[in-house]
């Protein structure tokens, strides 16, 4: 590693319908959870052909090919949300028997496929899509839904190294159980009052969506790039967040190339500076249409080959900068 390399980290919420199930019905959302069976592989695609690495953030109930193999492995303590609609455990009754008869809550065959491919890591994304910041839950709950998905991952022969919370909900209680099981790195959220850690409600205020929505096009909350040594001090480490890839939507579509530029523009200021870029999306936010999803990565990892060329920008998943680091610190 040179000292100040211009880095660009991605990942990605893999999660299929369990992120979705709270927020909209199977059959509003279903053809984007199909779309994204289809998505995986192209992405994937992309990825070999630009030389990505990536961390895929897995739900850990995405595991699994049938459905007597998930109930074996749940948690013996699971959360009592106030709102019991957030809760996965009651919809189980509901889902099919394997990944062949109900495409949408299993993952297995596609989990095979991404750790086919070089450079590709599976970390964390909690085992039931567990929200840290809503009432009735607590951190002992959320204890026991970690070790369930470092259980689960553990018979695929995989020791998760980075997790990304749901909904970006954390503090630093839900940050030392990812250090009593074994996590080396977390995606926290851009540094700006714009991302900060919200329960589910206080999320959907219209002034702080609209505000979200002007920053994918309109620099409000800056590059949120940083340096390696910033992360440096802190265990397990905050590799951050810099921007959301926003899918491609007929309706907005005339604001794609302000996207790309602001995109680009802080990828840029990243390589020339030596600073870390996160970009990060879900794979069923390109399900809606694949095509033009992947057209608009095509796009971003285009420029990422230019700044590779011309500034020696590189490729890391967050194992890869975890190592890094601990290199750095004189750990590893």
């Amino acid at each position: 590693m040179k000292t100040g390399q211009g880095t660009l980290v991605v990942s990605l919420d893999f999660e299929l319908y369990w992120g979705m199930r709270d927020r909209k019905s199977l059959k509003e959302y279903g053809p984007n959870i199909i779309g994204a069976r289809k998505a995986v592989p192209a992405i994937l695609g992309q990825f070999e052909k630009h030389g990505i690495r990536a961390t895929w953030a897995t739900v850990g109930l995405l595991f699994f090919d049938n459905k007597e193999d998930m109930l074996r492995f749940l948690p013996d303590r699971k959360p009592v949300y106030d709102d019991a609609r957030i809760s996965p455990y009651e919809y189980l009754k509901s889902i099919g028997g394997s990944e062949e008869e109900d495409p949408y809550h299993f993952g297995a065959s596609l989990i095979s496929k991404i750790l086919s491919y070089q450079g590709q890591e599976v970390g964390g994304h909690t085992f039931s899509h567990y929200y840290c910041m809503e009432k009735g839950q607590t951190v002992a709950d959320f204890r026991a839904d970690v070790e369930a998905s470092v259980r689960v991952a553990r018979e695929w022969g995989l020791s998760l190294d980075s997790l990304v919370f749901p909904r970006n909900q954390y503090d630093e209680e839900y940050i030392s159980v990812l250090r009593e099981n074994g996590f080396h790195s977390y995606r926290g959220a851009e540094e700006s009052w714009l991302y900060k850690a919200r329960p589910l409600g206080r999320q959907k205020f219209i002034v702080l969506r609209i505000a979200r929505l002007m920053d994918n096009y309109i620099n409000l909350s800056g590059h949120n790039t940083y340096t390696i040594d910033s992360i440096r001090g802190s265990f397990p480490y905050n590799i951050a967040s810099s921007r959301f890839l926003r899918p491609h939507m007929e309706s907005l579509g005339f604001l794609e190339p302000l996207q790309l530029r602001r995109i680009k523009s802080a990828m840029t200021h990243a390589a020339k500076n030596g600073m870390v870029f996160h970009l990060w999306w879900h794979p069923h936010n390109f399900g809606g249409d694949v095509g033009k999803n992947i057209s608009l990565l095509e796009d971003v990892l285009g420029h990422y080959d230019g700044l590779r060329e011309k500034y020696g920008m590189r490729s890391r998943n967050m194992a890869d900068i975890t190592g890094e680091l601990r290199q750095l610190e004189g750990e590893g």
